[in-house]
């Protein structure tokens, strides 16, 4: 039977995380009118250029059906456009538009960059202990499966 304080610790500590991504995607929305899958999936294509859904969804690790609809969105809002590819028409890609490219202006810094670099100052054996125990709670949680992008607020770095 578990340590019920480090149970209740556990827990309290879950939520300050879901609480801390939860506020930020709401910051995000407020600051720029998009979603964090949204801001993704334009920051994928300002990365890419011209650009399929399949490259997008490896990008940005979330399944081609999700990124579609993220695109119809999108593209509904006169932020990107769909072209078919010159060499062979049968592709059709999505291009980010000059106001879809405005829009990415507007995107605040988001919360994985510090995330990022106090993960990376890490040592090797500390990064995969908290690799092993955040799958495990994803396991407990019947998380594992569930479409996420690899990153806290979806803002690959250097895009």
């Amino acid at each position: 039977m578990p340590e019920p304080q480090h149970l209740h610790d556990v827990l309290v500590h879950l939520r300050r995380i879901i609480r801390a991504t939860d506020l930020q995607s709401k910051r995000i929305v407020k600051a720029c009118g998009l979603t964090i899958p949204q801001i993704m999936v334009l920051r994928a294509i300002e990365e890419l250029g011209d650009v399929t859904v399949r490259k997008i969804s490896d990008n940005v690790s979330l399944s081609q059906a999700t990124v579609t609809t993220i695109l119809n969105r999108l593209e509904e809002r006169k932020l990107v456009e769909r072209v078919r590819a010159q060499k062979d028409k049968r592709i059709v890609n999505a291009r980010l538009t000059e106001e879809g490219s405005n829009v990415l202006l507007t995107a605040p810094p988001l919360l994985h960059e510090k995330f990022i670099a106090e993960f990376d100052a890490l040592e090797n054996w500390e990064q995969t202990q908290i690799l092993s125990s955040l799958q495990r709670v994803a396991l407990m949680m019947d998380a594992e499966h569930l479409d996420a992008a690899p990153l806290l607020d979806i803002n690959a770095p250097n895009t």
